[in-house]
């Protein structure tokens, strides 16, 4: 079974590697869409046209993020991979995500054709994201995964991160219309047991700052609600939290999804009158 994880990026320099390369591992090809970058991310990315990466293209940067452009481009290859019946499945994923099989389903890929053979078409991921602390406020480095082990459960509805799904019972997916989190199609089956997923949301406060306050996004998204606090974020607003406020996660220890929060850890909240 081949499966073909759609990514987009700009200046992922930090993350591109390590994701082509989890991905690889897991079973997973990878196509590649780049938004403009000015770093490093297209060069270590062609490291990988032989380990998994099937693709790179570069779409030019309008100057915004134009968040809305990517996925259009993302339903664009998801429909020419299902007509072509170049792809089982695909998985629409971002470069600071780390996604997982449950324990016991072996690697991304095999879980993914046990879901297959139980005859659902789609999967949703329960998001564990990993921030830095006041008491280790730097993982901005190669080593972030070993480091960087302090994290949240959040999901502000379920589901929330319906990013899998079957090609062939998807000639037409939607990932538009609820901002890139869940896919549509009609006749969508989700499998009853959720992935987990690891989101590196940032590496410490220069690099948050790097990733959403200097970012320009597009006014007609920023309107539609889409990107929520990232749009308005200021480097002043970037609290860290403290290491008590989190679940650590330990080697080889299972993620754990409960008790999940419905806000970003740093999203500023509004001023109580």
């Amino acid at each position: 079974m081949r499966i073909v994880a759609l990514i987009a990026s700009h200046n992922e320099r930090r993350f591109i590697g390590q994701c082509l390369e989890h991905l690889h591992e897991q079973g997973v090809e990878s196509y590649l869409i780049d938004d403009g970058s000015t770093d490093e991310t297209v060069a270590i990315a062609e490291g990988f046209l032989d380990r998994g990466l099937i693709g790179i293209e570069q779409v030019a940067h309008e100057g915004f993020y134009d968040w809305r452009g990517l996925l259009r481009r993302k339903e664009e290859l998801a429909a020419d991979f299902a007509a072509q019946g170049e792809a089982d499945w695909l998985i629409h994923l971002d470069p600071d995500e780390v996604r997982l099989a449950p324990p016991g389903m072996g690697t991304l890929a095999e879980a993914l054709a046990a879901v297959d053979r139980a005859g659902c078409n789609a999967v949703n991921f329960l998001e564990c994201t990993f921030v830095p602390t006041r008491e280790e406020p730097d993982h901005d480095h190669a080593d972030f995964q070993r480091t960087l082990r302090t994290y949240y459960a959040f999901c502000p509805s379920f589901p929330h991160q319906l990013k899998a799904w079957k090609a062939a019972d998807a000639p037409q997916p939607n990932l538009v219309a609820k901002g890139g989190h869940l896919v549509a199609f009609r006749h969508l089956h989700m499998f009853p047991t959720s992935f987990p997923m690891r989101h590196y949301l940032f590496l410490s406060v220069p690099h948050a700052v790097e990733k959403y306050v200097e970012r320009t996004y597009s006014e007609n998204e920023v309107e539609r609600g889409w990107h929520g606090w990232r749009a308005t974020l200021r480097a002043e607003d970037i609290q860290l939290p403290s290491r008590a406020e989190l679940r650590v996660a330990g080697p080889g220890e299972e993620l754990d999804p409960s008790r999940a929060r419905s806000h970003h850890i740093i999203a500023p909240r509004p001023v109580q009158a």
